[in-house]
């Protein structure tokens, strides 16, 4: 695996677990508000053999371990990996964009995943311009979460490109779901050359979002 970062540990990333946090390099989305974009493009890599030391190591101290990234599905030995922190005993969760249901399905049905967390980014008509990609394989993604009986939640950044009216549509274009996290965007540095005349929302603006939205979907949230 292309291991671009550890975290070795988190209370926030896991939910109700204190867990470590393995960040693949490389994605196939360019997100302009991407927080992670230093580990988009041929990053410095770790080695392999020290991360694998250090789950080693922590085994029975740590909880969970979280692949996120970058887009982990991208990696061809992601499974292998899940693998290894569950045999040491570890609940596994992944950070994914949905692209690659595909390498999804393969994860579920071989029970290597305990907790999803899928980006829900934008109407599917807008994952283009914001996200440089096509929301291909996205809806496929969100019906397999939903049919595997894995614990998991969609997540959307709303940034100012989003307007109620949008994440009202996105809120009616899925089925109910356990879990919908509107979170919080924080501008950073050369963000401003998409933003134009836009200002991020205040977090009281996410709260308000996520109270309108509790008609359509019951189960969102605002971490703002």
């Amino acid at each position: 695996m292309n291991i671009a970062g550890l975290q070795r540990s988190s209370t926030l990333d896991f939910p109700k677990k204190l867990s470590a946090v393995i960040f693949a390099a490389g994605c196939n989305y360019r997100c302009f508000y991407c927080h992670n974009r230093t580990i988009l493009d041929h990053p410095p890599l770790l080695p392999e053999a020290e991360v694998s030391a250090f789950l080693e190591r922590r085994a029975g101290l740590i909880e969970g371990v979280v692949f996120s990234g970058g887009e982990p599905t991208l990696q061809k030995d992601l499974a292998w990996w899940l693998n290894r922190a569950k045999k040491l005993g570890y609940a596994t969760k992944l950070d994914t964009n949905g692209s690659r249901p595909d390498v999804l399905s393969n994860l579920l049905c071989a029970g290597l995943l305990d907790y999803v967390a899928m980006d829900y980014k934008a109407p599917f008509e807008k994952y283009a311009p914001l996200c440089l990609a096509p929301p291909k394989g996205v809806r496929e993604s969100i019906d397999l979460l939903l049919a595997s009986g894995v614990a998991f939640e969609l997540r959307t950044t709303v940034v100012p490109q989003l307007t109620i009216r949008e994440l009202t549509g996105m809120a009616e274009a899925v089925p109910p779901l356990p879990r919908w996290a509107l979170q919080l965007y924080r501008e950073q540095p050369d963000d401003r050359a998409y933003l134009g005349e836009l200002a991020p929302y205040r977090p009281e603006e996410i709260r308000a979002f996520a109270r309108a939205l509790k008609g359509i979907q019951q189960n969102v949230e605002a971490r703002a």
